[in-house]
């Protein structure tokens, strides 16, 4: 008996490790939103193969061979803790050593999914203990566990189905409270934002710029979901807030139009149409007209703005009356437009012409980019909309903070870092290495390449490794499966071989590059950070 009880230990044990990185990944595929959690899963289904699958056999000899004899069963069940304790030892190895960008945040509805999986689990347990006596009934149980714990990432799987009526219900609950709270503040301004790329410095450079007048509330970092819309209301907005910008997100057509529905946006910027989700939205032209559903739900007496330098936003038929305004740098028949444009490692220096305007006007920000003109253009001409002055205007632009993971230029030991790890796509790659270029000094890139571009992945990936040859000393590409088609891309633009260096780890890409300080400053530009679910 007390070899059965050292066993029931090991298998909790290993079904805790297992339970939490499955946990961890269905948090991180968003509760397998669209199936991302049940194609992780299948993904990484080579993870499989483990010690376990021994469990499972040595369960089975138990239960078909040897369970009339006590003294066979003992070396099974040695063989059985032994292979379970390993598999635990592996695990938890793998876990402590294993980088974690974002960890399992232990939300209330994590902790209904630890209950169900528990219960789970106790149905084999308690059977057991139940019929103890019966050895036969005994070790079917230890297989039918055994078989769970191999199983682990779909009990997981099963446990979120079983809670979802329920999650529905908290869902709808929130939803009507954050709905009535909406409704009660007529005077409040609502704006839109979604696009494929820039989405949150969008709306970070907004609220910055319309602060200086109004009380503006931000979705705070990157809640652009249902569910981030509905926390945001619910818990952050309250009676002074003058502005609602919201951040819209989506993996799929209809989702933009959905977010519109729960909080009716009269206001809507779209920042650059491109590939993202291109893999989920399933071809270019879903992700054209999903993402102007924002512009289309807006009412009549609504303002869109509009990207006048975007061949996607130009070639687009709306299908409302809504007004529009126009932004843009090289297109000059715009309603607001930027010229002279000067990048350094200071920040950016250009003029805006406002179409009412007789002149143009001098704005400086710390911010580093194009793309991030196009953002301050949007919130310009909003701004200028809601009666802001030109002055005042410049003052906000001015004072605009950096946005945290995308171009944000600080010191970090003995180099500098341009922190662009959330912000990485193929025109953000290639706005980020442009401005990598402009920077003094020993130049490097640290990237684990782009995802989520369907079939054409390689192809950006490939390309983005003959940007980075233009403009880099040194690439440290991180994980040598995924960055595969840049380092052909690099070899291919006549990149020396012997500045590629590749790790597993981004940690170790620190170390190299302290190593390189020297008499010039190092500039590394850390371009995307892929979420643990892509861990190799």
């Amino acid at each position: 008996m007390i070899m059965y009880l050292i066993l029931l230990l090991v298998i909790i044990v290993t079904i805790i490790v297992k339970s939490k990185k499955s946990l961890h990944m269905l948090q991180q595929n968003l509760y397998n939103e669209n199936n991302r959690y049940l194609k992780w899963v299948f993904k990484n289904s080579k993870d499989f193969i483990n010690i376990i699958i021994l469990s499972i056999i040595f369960s089975l000899l138990g239960l078909l061979v040897f369970y009339k004899s006590e003294g066979s069963l003992i070396g099974l069940l040695i063989a059985l803790v032994a292979s379970y304790a390993y598999e635990s030892y592996i695990l938890s190895t793998k876990a402590k050593n294993e980088q974690t960008k974002k960890p399992l945040v232990v939300t209330k509805r994590v902790r209904r999914l630890i209950i169900t999986t528990t219960i789970l689990y106790l149905i084999p347990v308690v059977i057991g203990v139940i019929y103890y006596k019966d050895i036969k009934m005994l070790w079917l149980m230890i297989t039918i566990l055994s078989c769970m714990v191999y199983l682990n990432a779909f009990i997981v799987f099963l446990a979120n189905i079983i809670n979802h009526p329920y999650e529905r219900g908290v869902y709808h609950y929130y939803k009507h409270k954050a709905q009535s709270k909406l409704k009660s503040m007529p005077n409040l301004k609502i704006i839109g934002i979604t696009g494929s790329y820039g989405k949150t410095s969008s709306k970070n450079i907004l609220a910055d710029i319309l602060n200086i007048k109004y009380n503006a509330l931000p979705t705070p970092r990157n809640l652009n979901t249902f569910n981030g819309l509905i926390m945001t209301v619910n818990n952050n907005m309250d009676k002074f807030t003058d502005i609602f910008i919201a951040e819209m997100g989506a993996y799929v057509k209809g989702e933009i139009k959905g977010l519109c529905n729960l909080v009716h946006p009269k206001y809507g910027i779209l920042t650059t149409i491109g590939t993202a989700h291109l893999e989920s939205f399933g071809s270019e032209e879903n992700i054209q007209t999903g993402k102007f559903e924002l512009i289309e739900s807006l009412p009549s007496d609504g303002i869109g703005i509009l990207n006048g330098d975007d061949p996607k936003q130009v070639s687009y038929k709306l299908k409302n009356n809504v007004r529009t305004i126009w932004v843009g740098i090289n297109n000059k028949d715009v309603d607001v437009r930027a010229t002279d444009i000067k990048c350094s490692s200071k920040g950016t220096t250009f003029k805006v012409k406002f179409k009412n305007e007789d002149k143009a006007y001098e704005f400086q920000t710390k911010l580093l980019g194009n793309h991030n003109v196009y953002n301050i253009l949007a919130a310009l001409a909003l701004g200028y909309e809601f009666g802001i002055s030109i002055k005042e205007l410049q003052q906000a632009v001015k004072s605009v903070k950096a946005v945290e993971h995308r171009l944000e230029l600080k010191k970090l030991g003995n180099f500098y870092m341009i922190d662009d790890a959330y912000n990485s796509n193929p025109v953000g790659a290639e706005n980020a290495t442009i401005v990598l270029g402009m920077m003094p000094g020993v130049k490097v890139v640290v990237t684990p390449g782009m995802i989520e571009l369907a079939e054409k992945e390689d192809e950006y990936n490939k390309e983005f490794g003959r940007q980075i040859a233009k403009v880099a000393d040194y690439a440290v590409l991180i994980g040598e499966k995924h960055t595969k088609p840049i380092y052909d891309g690099l070899v291919e633009s006549g990149f020396d071989k012997k500045h590629i260096i590749v790790y597993n780890d981004v940690r170790d890409a620190y170390t190299f590059i302290n190593t390189l300080t020297g008499k010039k400053d190092v500039y590394a530009l850390f371009e995307n950070d892929l979420p643990d679910t892509y861990n190799e």
